[in-house]
């Protein structure tokens, strides 16, 4: 079955098609559209729908949802996204699975509810206290808004983290067809940990607290130890690097936006390709090396240079530090865009 919708209803939908059961959350522009769909679809389906005073009560529900071993999630921006950290910093230390997803608007502040990158680093580093990671994965289209709904939820399961599907305003806005999945996930078995009121898991705990510093330092190098693993499932995605003499990185909105940059080089004679990250956490690092190794790298963001930095970081830490120091970018911030010019002017001053 296909449909003409909203990216942020792309997100419903496939929250559905995951066997989400709860959604708890507070309409924020430009994330409106996903509570507005669950609150009519997930009753229509026999889920819960609930909106909360505030943002930060939503996270909270969620934790007593996701201890309960129910599958959960909110929807938000940037305003709302930050009143989340604490909450989300709990969810991680007490390993339980839940869904965010943050439309990003800009900032910092109230900002304005035009499209930027800014939440870049509270998303993907982990913006809460502690040293908890969260599992990010950055669609870029309404398609992937729903595919990788899907797939939070089944990266939040398998790994026992909070999942966070990162977006900005335009593709929550736009509308493009998308098709939906045949069959619905099944259940995952929550019950070996979860404290779900019944029988077999009644010794079950819940909990986020150490109190003996070498039991926490203990249970934080388990959870260092899980994130290392997590980057078995780090995904990208490379459109013409094979011969390419520069290679544009972004990611979602910008990643299309640096395809068009691509194929227009191209046809004056510029070898040029695209990488693209699909989970911004964990990096695909090897990916990005081998794409990146013995070629000028410009990243395309909407942001002041966090995803440029993380790029930087990343081919450093792969032992290719001539290409980290080359990395260039060409930026908008404030919810204004990069335009298809901008970027092809900032390729061919960066090749000259």
């Amino acid at each position: 079955m296909t449909k003409f919708v909203k990216g942020n209803e792309a997100v419903v939908m496939g929250a559905l098609y995951a066997g989400c059961e709860l959604y708890f959350g507070y309409p924020i522009t430009p994330a409106s559209e996903i509570a507005h769909g669950a609150a009519k679809w997930f009753p229509m389906l026999g889920r819960t729908f609930v909106q909360a005073e505030c943002e930060t009560a939503s996270i909270n529900m969620m934790f007593g949802a996701a201890g309960a071993g129910k599958q959960c999630m909110t929807a938000t921006s940037g305003p709302g996204f930050s009143l989340m950290q604490e909450g989300l910093s709990y969810l991680a230390g007490a390993e339980l699975p839940a869904v965010v997803v943050d439309v990003m608007r800009a900032g910092p502040g109230l900002g304005n509810v035009y499209p930027e990158q800014g939440d870049y680093t509270p998303a993907v580093k982990g913006g809460g206290h502690g040293n908890y990671q969260t599992f990010t994965l950055a669609p870029a289209s309404a398609q992937e808004m729903c595919d990788f709904t899907i797939k939070a939820f089944r990266m939040a399961a398998r790994w026992r983290t909070p999942a966070v599907v990162l977006v900005d305003g335009l593709q929550g806005q736009m509308m493009e067809s998308v098709t939906l999945p045949e069959t619905e996930l099944d259940a995952p078995d929550f019950s070996a940990w979860a404290a779900q009121g019944e029988a077999k898991t009644r010794e079950n705990l819940v909990k986020s607290i150490y109190l003996d510093a070498a039991q926490q330092e203990e249970f934080n190098i388990h959870l260092q130890e899980k994130y290392a693993r997590m980057a078995a499932d780090a995904e990208a995605e490379a459109f013409m690097c094979d011969d390419a003499d520069l290679v544009l990185c972004g990611y979602g909105i910008s990643s299309r936006i640096a395809r068009t940059v691509a194929q227009e080089l191209r046809k004056e004679g510029v070898k040029a390709g695209v990488f693209r990250p699909i989970t911004l956490n964990p990096f695909p690092r090897a990916q990005l090396a081998a794409a990146a190794k013995g070629r000028k790298v410009m990243a395309i963001e909407l942001d002041a240079g966090q995803f440029a930095d993380d790029i930087r970081l990343n081919l450093a830490k792969s032992g290719l530090g001539a290409e980290a120091a080359a990395v260039r970018m060409v930026h908008r911030m404030g919810g204004e865009v990069v335009t298809v010019d901008d970027a092809i002017a900032a390729a061919k001053e960066m090749l000259a």
